[in-house]
């Protein structure tokens, strides 16, 4: 401890908390970052001590969404849900309505046992397919899959991270632990009043968009072939634009490179010298025409197969983590070319240099099929077509099902808590091989881990220090006069409107305390405005940045801000309502 700041420190740890909520608004710093630099600022500060950070490594939450993780990746590595998909497509065909509607049960029911990311990373390419086979615009589809997928997972507490977290705080408060499906009939019903919605209004309401491999594409290229500049070309000395070569009709030039560096960038002003490769993707018909010898100026080297290559243009999705997009490193390491990239509906420059791509971000991709696998599975990202990545392990498909299910039912009959049942769960997974360690282990979002970890600091920074007290005592006497289902209703507004703008974790730490505070200063149970607390921070529709999965589909659909609020506004006022109206009915406000 740096200083002791006595009095101040309640307004001091709201400064904090304000400032670092203004931080994760303006998206300019990782959240996980922000959060482990506010738990700094507290630990210098004095509004925390090296007990609170331990107390907060030891709860439940961050090793239960671990576990989980893991589980989610075995599940998915054995194809579990990629089978059921694949043969609800083959439905399409016969009955298009009904296939759909099986479709996104199936997506409500899975994100209630499973993590919602793999859940919407696994069917995003179906519903690209799904969308083909229509003849209909993705769009029409991507944003009530994220919407389904946030409703489904409020069916469980292992449904989200947020559920984990929201009990993991509350019993830290003294409240009895949440039962696993304590809270599925709340769901349930949400569920099925929030798809009833989707399906009415998500046709009226949702534009056709044009994915990012829809507006840039659309020329037939087919072949990439690398040609070389021999010594004593006639060539050499002129600039690219002069060669007729490579303006030929469906011919495009790539990339200049010179001594393993790429010159894409600067395209315009190179001279073409003896030595160079040049990349170009033509037709097929050119390609007969280069490898027949039809002049002296550009020879293929050995006119071996990996010089001339049927290639792809494929569109994907950062999932999870930002990485450095290089042009020249992928080239080298991949031989695939990034050559467009969207972020928020807007396209970015994919050649300026030290260019990030953020979570959320598409990019387009110009390569081998094989290659660009490759890449995806090493660089974390979701291609949105049907390109086949790892072999599943469909023989280790009952042993993942068996162990969702055993840990499920000892969970819900209570002969263990949900977090030695999920560890237990994964260590299975792993040994039994259902999946690889470096991929189950790799599964787990540790920066996500780290943002929870860190919240849980500052929840504690608010509490020690008395701004919890002081924010309670503030709402308490209002919100006595206003009567309890209005003091509930404020709680999950509240709750609802933060996760709007921040994130939902962080928003479930520091309102979930408060929501029991006020509830036992009105005299009431706190544990349905824990539940309010639960389902507000979850249920976020209005934004593409207040919960992952609709950052997810936000680029891939193609989709603008304005078409969160147009779907997302109505049904974050329809969740609200139902909850509201719900949650005294299963768990009475009077103790």
């Amino acid at each position: 401890m740096l200083f002791d700041l006595g009095a101040y420190a309640p307004f001091a740890a709201l400064v904090l908390v304000t400032v670092v909520f203004g931080l994760f608004l303006a998206e300019r710093i990782a959240a996980e970052v922000v959060a482990l630099c506010g738990v700094a600022v507290a630990l210098a500060l004095g509004l925390v001590q090296s007990s609170d950070l331990l107390s907060a490594l030891g709860n439940p939450a961050p090793a239960t969404i671990g576990a989980m993780f893991v589980l989610s990746a075995a599940l998915v590595r054995t194809g579990v849900l990629e089978a059921v998909t694949a043969s609800l497509a083959k439905g399409m065909a016969r009955s298009p309505r009904t296939t759909i509607a099986a479709f996104f049960g199936l997506a409500a029911v899975a994100s209630a046992f499973m993590n919602n990311t793999p859940v919407v990373m696994i069917l995003i390419p179906v519903i690209f397919g799904l969308a083909r086979d229509m003849g209909s615009s993705a769009s029409r589809l991507l944003m009530p899959l994220s919407f389904v997928v946030i409703l489904g997972g409020t069916g469980s507490l292992i449904g989200t991270s947020t559920n984990l977290l929201v009990d993991g705080v509350a019993q830290d408060l003294g409240l009895v632990p949440f039962g696993l499906f304590e809270i599925a009939p709340l769901g349930i019903a949400l569920a099925l009043v929030g798809g009833a919605f989707l399906a009415l209004a998500a046709p009226r309401l949702l534009p056709d968009r044009q994915a990012l491999s829809q507006s840039v594409t659309g020329r037939n290229r087919v072949w990439q072939v690398v040609l070389f500049v021999p010594a004593g070309s006639p060539l050499a000395g002129r600039r690219i634009a002069e060669v007729a070569d490579f303006r030929r009709q469906g011919t495009r030039f790539v990339d200049l490179i010179r001594d393993d560096v790429s010159l894409r960038r600067e395209l315009a002003e190179q001279i073409l010298q003896a030595g160079d490769r040049v990349v170009l993707h033509t037709s097929e018909t050119e390609v007969a025409g280069f490898r027949a010898g039809s002049g002296r100026s550009l020879a293929i080297p050995g006119l071996e197969p990996a010089s001339t290559r049927r290639h792809q243009v494929i569109e994907a999705l950062i999932k999870d983590r930002k990485g450095a997009v290089s042009g020249l490193g992928w080239r080298r390491s991949y031989g695939v070319y990034p050559i467009a990239a969207h972020r928020q509906g807007a396209a970015v420059d994919i050649g300026a240099a030290g260019l990030h791509l953020a979570p959320g971000d598409t990019v387009l991709l110009d390569g081998a099929r094989e290659d660009i696998e490759r890449l995806a599975r090493d660089e974390d990202l979701i291609l949105l077509a049907p390109l086949q990545a790892r072999a599943f392990r469909r023989a280790k498909a009952p042993i993942a099902l068996a162990v969702l299910a055993l840990v499920v039912l000892g969970a819900a009959l209570n002969i263990a808590p949900i977090l030695p049942l999920a560890v237990i769960g994964a260590a299975v997974v792993l040994i039994t091989g259902c999946v690889e360690p470096d991929e189950g282990i790799g599964a787990i979002d540790g920066r996500l881990l780290l943002l929870v970890v860190s919240m849980l600091v500052l929840g504690s920074a608010m509490d020690t220090s008395g701004a919890m007290a002081m924010i309670v005592d503030a709402l308490s006497t209002p919100l006595g006069h206003l009567g309890p289902i209005a003091a509930l209703a404020v709680i999950y507004a509240a709750s609802s409107v933060l996760t709007e703008v921040v994130t939902n974790n962080a928003v479930a730490v520091i309102m979930t305390p408060i929501a029991v505070g006020v509830a036992q200063s009105l005299g009431l149970d706190p544990r349905a405005f824990v539940v309010a607390v639960m389902f507000g921070a979850s249920a976020s529709f209005a934004t593409p940045i207040g919960y992952q999965t609709n950052t997810m589909v936000y680029n891939a659909g193609g989709y603008r801000f304005g078409d969160f609020l147009r779907l997302g506004l109505p049904m974050n006022v329809l969740a609200g309502v139902v909850t509201v109206l719900l949650v005294p009915l299963i768990w009475p406000l009077q103790p």
